[in-house]
């Protein structure tokens, strides 16, 4: 069992479900970013989104956007993000890290490397969102032989043609944009969602956990409450942009994941 299905087990045996937290590697150096890293279980997170700094992320918003400018500035690289995955490994052998990138880095690093490196430095899954699943065969199936899930986006424009295709090869969970467009832009909301989780779950088994737009704990528990779980990444990188430390970042953290363990 990978550590992302057992996290899910465990959260499904106490009747609870699961707060994911995306902070972008090296934001705003790498010592800050670990320190926060370090922080987010004791914070009430279940699964760590780990992002990769990228100079094109098309799918981000300004605010993710931004975060990733400011690691590049403090030459955060691919290598780095890894370095910092197994130095969390150090103390924490339980919770599940997802790496969040583009397929560029991965691609100029050679694919076999990348996984062998990642594997080895902790990380659990991976979400590249350029790689579209005509293109497994490039990524996806390689990382899951390799021990690495795969985790798959599925958005409001995901109709039921697109769907199963979005679903095969797909492992850990799925990944349910709330809103189109970009990270950090519009609210989610629920009355939306919901059948949007239902119609998911008449195809898979797979846990449905629903990211952007989610920033407050009201709406992490209203999330959470009709999926298995959510994901809060651009309200906790503003915190960072604006000069929060660490230690005031995990306090917001702490209320949006015990807005979600309360669905």
């Amino acid at each position: 069992m990978t550590r992302i299905e057992s996290k899910f087990s465990k959260l499904g045996n106490a009747g609870k479900k699961a707060f994911v937290a995306y902070i972008m590697a090296g934001d705003p150096d790498y010592d800050t970013s670990l320190e926060l890293m370090q922080g987010l279980p004791n914070a009430g997170v279940d699964i760590i989104e780990l992002g990769v700094p990228f100079t094109d992320p098309m799918a981000d918003g300004p605010t993710i956007q931004l975060a990733g400018q400011r690691a590049l500035a403090q030459g955060m690289t691919l290598q780095r993000t890894l370095d910092m995955a197994a130095e969390f490994r150090k103390s924490d052998n339980t919770t599940p890290i997802v790496m969040m990138g583009y397929y560029n880095p991965i691609c100029n690093r050679g694919v076999q490397k990348f996984l062998s490196d990642a594997k080895s430095s902790g990380v659990d899954g991976l979400i590249v969102v350029d790689l579209p699943p005509e293109e497994d065969e490039e990524l996806c199936i390689p990382a899951q032989r390799a021990g690495l899930d795969f985790i798959r986006l599925a958005t409001p424009t995901t109709d039921e043609k697109r769907l199963p295709k979005v679903l095969t090869n797909t492992s850990g969970f799925i990944y349910y944009v709330s809103i189109t467009g970009i990270t950090g832009a519009g609210a989610a909301e629920v009355g939306n969602v919901r059948p949007q989780i239902a119609r998911i779950r008449e195809s898979t088994a797979l846990p449905v956990v629903v990211g952007f737009g989610i920033r407050t704990p009201e709406l992490a528990r209203e999330i959470a409450n009709v999926a298995d779980g959510c994901v809060v990444g651009s309200a906790i990188v503003a915190k960072l942009g604006n000069g929060e430390t660490p230690e005031q970042v995990l306090k917001f953290i702490g209320g949006l994941a015990e807005g979600a363990h309360s669905a």
